[in-house]
């Protein structure tokens, strides 16, 4: 089984509640070099910029908050551009309040939060785990390695359900996805969650959570496929 938890979780709290499993931490921050090339910040270089033709982006979060658009300020060119992991979140403190996701560079048309994810992030990444061998082989290694052992994944956002608009979206949930072969088809339609689904969720993870822990001394090591 694959799962998934926040970084910033305390590793002997995972440890105790999954303690067979492979720690594997895959932000833009790991120890794991070569975990590093799943992040959404990593410069592959080459990404095709959704419903914009001829354009490409040095990495996917780049593309993300690239196609923002906010009440002081539209899209930004130079995102797609960066390849310096840094410097690429645009927040509501700077910009004011964001309107939604612009549909292409050459479009009129916004996306909400749910259509943007669905249409711009998710594809997005899914180009990187398709398409960019460093990528796509350490996604196949770790599927290899998930056959016979648990893996937790860390991420600073924990949410793995692409429906919750609630929080951001956990890129290491899309690489559960990806490996569970569950990733969102582009031809199918789904709907958000409701706020009544969302809280009776978050409600049964934690109950589950409490449930799952249990007393483990073990020490906390992190998986390297590559050994």
């Amino acid at each position: 089984m694959i799962y998934v938890e926040n970084k910033k979780r305390k590793l002997e709290k995972i440890k105790e509640q999954y303690p067979e499993a492979d720690i594997l931490d895959i932000t833009s921050t790991t120890n794991a070099k070569w975990a590093m090339v799943l992040s959404p910040f990593y410069p592959h270089g080459n990404i095709p910029i959704p419903f914009s033709e001829g354009y490409f982006a040095k990495c996917v979060e780049g593309i993300w908050q690239g196609l923002k658009v906010f009440e002081n300020c539209g899209i930004d060119m130079s995102s797609f551009q960066n390849d310096t992991m840094t410097g690429l979140k645009r927040t509501v403190r700077k910009y004011g309040l964001p309107r939604g996701h612009q549909k292409g560079i050459h479009s009129s048309e916004l996306l909400n939060y749910f259509d943007a994810r669905m249409q711009i992030y998710l594809p997005s990444y899914k180009y990187v785990l398709d398409n960019v061998p460093t990528a796509h082989n350490v996604v196949m290694k770790i599927a290899e390695r998930a056959k016979d052992h648990d893996i937790v994944f860390l991420d600073y956002n924990a949410n793995t359900d692409f429906r919750d608009t609630s929080s951001p979206m956990s890129h290491a949930g899309l690489v559960k996805m990806y490996i569970e072969g569950t990733y969102p088809k582009p031809d199918e339609k789904y709907e958000p969650l409701t706020a009544e689904e969302i809280a009776e969720r978050k409600e049964a993870k934690k109950t589950a959570r409490k449930a799952g822990t249990k007393k483990n001394k073990k020490e906390v090591k992190q998986l390297n496929i590559f050994d």
